[in-house]
């Protein structure tokens, strides 16, 4: 089983805050959440999604489990889906 992790708004930019979207195992169940939730595919960012604060419960209620910034981080990094910062910026 495939689970969706977001973090807390916690991230300040453009005037709110924001959230991040992450699968542990699945890019195609993280991209099916965040359409089904009306994200842009803008928002993906190579292995997440930021989400605007107003967003957060609706991606809950369809499936997204909240935990802790530090969990998701953890999960994200123990992932194979995970880009580090290095291949991030084309260094890898």
């Amino acid at each position: 089983m495939v689970t969706v992790y977001i973090d807390p708004p916690l991230w300040p930019r453009h005037g709110t805050t924001w959230s991040h979207l992450v699968s542990d195992a699945a890019l195609d169940e993280l991209h099916a959440l965040a359409r089904s939730a009306g994200v842009p595919a803008r928002a993906f960012d190579l292995d997440h999604y930021d989400v605007p604060a107003e967003r957060h419960d609706a991606l809950v209620a369809l499936g997204a489990r909240p935990v802790s910034t530090r969990e998701l981080i953890r999960r994200l990094r123990a992932s194979p889906l995970r880009v580090t910062a290095a291949e991030r910026h084309g260094r890898a």
